[in-house]
């Protein structure tokens, strides 16, 4: 069953989204990812989200530079979590998709994250806490990971002490 949904609002966005992807993947979280626009496709972006949410999905995350509607677009559609990833597109250096993407009419939230790839991580980690809710095994798999990224703080403060 597909939990969680990833669109990105162009084909472009992909290297910054991939770790969206990669997260999910190492916390064994299913997952569509997929390419629609809430400009070029709103018929396609509203159809995805119907099919997706019939099908048990429970998250979504959406990411789009410029002027970023598609995680308004797609909270428009469901009362599932929408999770927002602003994406840098523009001269403006993604300042126009990070007020695009948090500035949502009051009843239509979308959790924003930060831009690019760190935005991308941090939405899959996000997306997971949200399942991890009502899953102790997937909650338990993040406490792992969190134990993993003390492990590598403390390895990486032994080496270099070591260095001195």
């Amino acid at each position: 069953m597909t939990r969680v949904a990833i669109f990105m609002g162009s084909i472009s966005d992909e290297p910054m989204i991939r770790p969206c992807a990669d997260v999910l993947d190492s916390l064994g979280i299913d997952y569509e990812f997929t390419v629609t626009s809430a400009h070029r496709t709103p018929e396609r972006t509203a159809a995805l989200v119907a099919e997706l949410e019939a099908g048990g999905c429970q998250v979504f995350i959406c990411a789009a530079g410029m002027a970023a509607h598609l995680a308004g677009a797609v909270a428009a559609k469901t009362v599932r979590p929408v999770l927002g990833i602003p994406v840098t597109a523009s001269a403006l250096g993604g300042m126009d998709a990070l007020l695009a993407t948090v500035m949502m009419p009051p009843g239509f939230p979308v959790g924003t994250v930060a831009l690019d790839k760190a935005g991308a991580r941090n939405a899959a980690w996000l997306a997971a806490q949200i399942l991890a809710l009502a899953d102790k095994d997937l909650e338990a798999r993040l406490y792992a990971a969190r134990e993993g990224f003390k492990a590598s703080v403390d390895k990486a403060a032994a080496e270099l002490a070591a260095k001195k």
